[in-house]
């Protein structure tokens, strides 16, 4: 990422959050999920969307350029993105993937700064069923004895068959992804541990969801591994935010940020393109939303 800026805010408790910035045009913060940080989550769309939007890529505490601090409370992490994007100074988009989608919506809640926000494949491990949870622990279990015997690349494989399909997996081993991405994993797992033993209240609750008056965009890949918990999750957060969009894309799985970054980049700028997302005053009341050219499954 040569050649681009560098923007700085401090969050809450003095945190530094800092992220690149490319492109040109409105703001577009791009927020990383649990895995991964600024300088690599959106490497693969930023084609697509720099010739439209000023892309800002922060990383939180911890990850990137941005500093650190010993607490990675959900709390904390939402105090990033929000400081973030009120350093701006300008009215923002603001896009999530998957863990980060807690994140960002904690930041529309507080931000009068946030025009328009979405995720892609939120998770929402409150709505997680049985099952899927127990799969999931025994999978932070492999992945936490890797990176603790300095496998990153082996606990990053370990990660993968939880959330992707045989042909994402397949596709990302024909690319650099596990060796790039392997040394985010402590992050990641920080993250989990303390994202586990937080009991306080949460910006994915009903009431504070209910506080977020900006148009919501709720993406999720049809071929998604977990398609039942992402539903679920995407479905509780369009029953409690004033003004949702669900929509769905064909042929793609978690990891399409990566994988199919132009289908995802259209849906974003389509979003944020439309009327409700690009007029409407930040905390004002909802107007009608656009619809997607995705498929729209905001039934509940």
């Amino acid at each position: 990422m040569a050649g681009t800026r560098i923007h700085r805010a401090v969050s809450a408790d003095g945190t530094e959050i800092a992220g690149r910035v490319q492109g040109d045009g409105p703001a577009l913060v791009l927020v990383h999920g649990g895995i991964g940080d600024g300088e690599v989550a959106w490497e693969a769309m930023l084609p697509h969307l720099t010739d439209r939007f000023s892309c800002y890529l922060p990383s939180t505490r911890g990850r990137g350029l941005s500093g650190d601090d010993p607490d990675h409370s959900p709390p904390r992490l939402e105090d990033d993105v929000t400081a973030f994007v009120d350093s701006i100074g300008e009215p923002v988009h603001l896009a999530g993937w998957s863990g980060s989608g807690a994140w960002v919506l904690g930041a529309a809640a507080r931000s009068d700064a946030v025009a328009a926000v979405a995720v892609y494949e939120p998770t929402l491990i409150p709505v997680m069923g049985r099952d899927d949870l127990a799969r999931t622990l025994g999978t932070m279990e492999q992945i936490g004895a890797a990176a603790a015997a300095g496998r990153l690349v082996d606990a990053l494989r370990a990660f993968a068959p939880w959330i992707c399909t045989d042909d994402e997996i397949a596709a990302l081993e024909r690319t650099d992804f596990f060796q790039r991405w392997a040394g985010r994993v402590p992050a990641m797992l920080r993250f989990v541990q303390h994202d586990a033993s937080y009991h306080g209240p949460r910006s994915t609750d009903a009431e504070a969801l209910g506080r977020i008056t900006a148009p919501v965009l709720l993406l999720r890949g049809r071929q998604t591994r977990l398609g039942t918990f992402f539903t679920d999750s995407a479905r509780f957060i369009a029953q409690h935010v004033a003004d949702p969009q669900v929509w769905e894309l064909p042929g793609v799985g978690h990891f399409a940020p990566v994988l199919a970054p132009e289908s995802v980049a259209d849906e974003l700028i389509t979003f944020f393109g439309s009327p409700a997302a690009v007029t409407r005053p930040p905390g004002t009341a909802p107007v009608s939303a656009p619809s997607g050219r995705a498929e729209c499954t905001t039934d509940s």
